[in-house]
């Protein structure tokens, strides 16, 4: 009796150290391999299964959901892990500044830029042992410094900068230009990035449902920059954007589709950006015979377990660390600015162990200019730019 790994996730196993970054796509088991290394670390086997002999503390930090969701408990389970184990989400992460010599576990890649989390991170990873699970590794090489300071490549911020970073010297504030001594870049990243590598049994299906627009609001809107509501001037680029966007994604030949699809699949996930999205679906769907359930900034509640039912989830509430093997389709009602979004978004059904092998992702858009620029910043795997956006129309 044993604890059981896939090929990846041993392969993963045997070249984890103190400092890496563990990186596998959604459902690819990156908790049970840190759990895994844990265990063989403080001298545990897992064929036979033989107890650790002297097991350090375990700390797990993780995002709100996945603490209050108990997922990791479960995960925990095959280790019989119960005792010296603190798992506790990102924002208590300062609580735990001044433990030493024990074993962090950070889950799901939170240490970018200079903020709270990240000082806390490196007071923590100075005095223990670590390891850092991501889906999406870094965009840029300055997503890497914390992680690169933590294993000790640089003493900070500013060394990194002098060594790797020319600045815009025409930007009124700091501005990267570009980086240099790349290649020592690429040499730090290997030593720590530890990929997980799995062939998927799963078979994405991605599938562009186009859906109509008022053209004449739209344009009139670009023309007169004046608020179709308060009758007032818009003002930024932020809100020129979201009442183009409330326009497109307000139509009803959206909603219309919307429904047709969940007719046709019967059990949907449906990622949404605005509350007013939400209000119509809701609309429809509370005086259908589906069951409606919700993962957003209003309520958290549990996949439904009827026959016929539509999960609605705002992206920023619920775009991670949940998994859903009860259903093979998601619908994205609006799409988000941000690919590495979609990318988790998207990986809520693709799991390890679900019972599908054909998988169907519903991009609900239309051809207006905000649609079509932001579907081509997801295909470059960038991130829709509002200020770039409005600049060029």
């Amino acid at each position: 009796m044993g604890v059981e790994l896939y090929s990846h996730q041993e392969d993963a196993l045997k070249k984890l150290q103190t400092g890496s970054i563990l990186c596998g796509g959604t459902g690819s088991g990156k908790s049970r391999t840190a759990l895994a290394y844990y265990h063989v670390k403080h001298g545990g086997e897992l064929h036979p299964f033989k107890a650790m002999t002297k097991p350090k503390d375990l700390y797990i930090i993780t995002t709100a959901r996945k603490r209050d969701e108990k997922e990791w408990e479960e995960e925990l389970i095959p280790f019989l892990l119960s005792e010296h184990v603190v798992i506790d989400s990102w924002n208590n992460i300062k609580k735990y500044e001044k433990v030493e010599g024990a074993f962090f576990i950070f889950d799901e890649q939170r240490v970018v830029g200079s903020g709270a989390w990240v000082r806390a991170f490196k007071k923590i990873t100075k005095v223990n042992d670590w390891i850092l699970l991501t889906a999406t590794p870094g965009d840029c090489w300055s997503d890497y410094i914390p992680v690169f300071i933590a294993n000790g490549f640089y003493k900070n911020k500013t060394e990194f900068a002098q060594n790797h970073i020319m600045y815009d010297y025409r930007a009124k504030y700091p501005r990267i230009d570009r980086y240099y001594n790349t290649g020592k870049l690429l040499r730090l990243r290997n030593k720590i990035l530890v990929k997980m590598n799995f062939e998927k049994e799963t078979i994405p299906h991605h599938k562009d449902v186009y859906v109509d627009y008022d053209p004449v609001a739209y344009k009139n809107l670009f023309k007169y920059r004046i608020d179709p509501e308060t009758k007032t001037p818009i003002e930024n680029a932020t809100e020129l954007c979201y009442q183009a966007r409330k326009i497109v994604n307000s139509d009803p030949s959206r909603l219309n589709k919307l429904i047709d699809i969940v007719k046709e699949r019967k059990k949907v996930i449906i990622f949404y950006n605005f509350d007013y999205e939400r209000d119509m679906m809701l609309d429809i769907f509370t005086k259908s015979v589906y069951t409606v359930a919700e993962w957003t900034g209003h309520k958290h509640q549990p996949v439904p377990d009827d026959e016929l039912w539509v999960y609605l989830v705002q992206y920023n509430a619920g775009a991670e660390a949940w998994n859903c093997i009860k259903t093979d389709t998601i619908i994205f009602y609006s799409q988000n600015y941000s690919y590495k979004t979609m990318i988790q978004a998207s990986g809520r059904i693709d799991r390890l162990n679900t019972p599908y092998t054909d998988l169907y992702y519903y991009h609900l858009k239309s051809r207006s200019g905000i649609d079509v620029a932001i579907s081509k910043a997801l295909k470059n795997k960038k991130k829709f730019n509002e200020f770039n956006f409005v600049a060029e129309n």
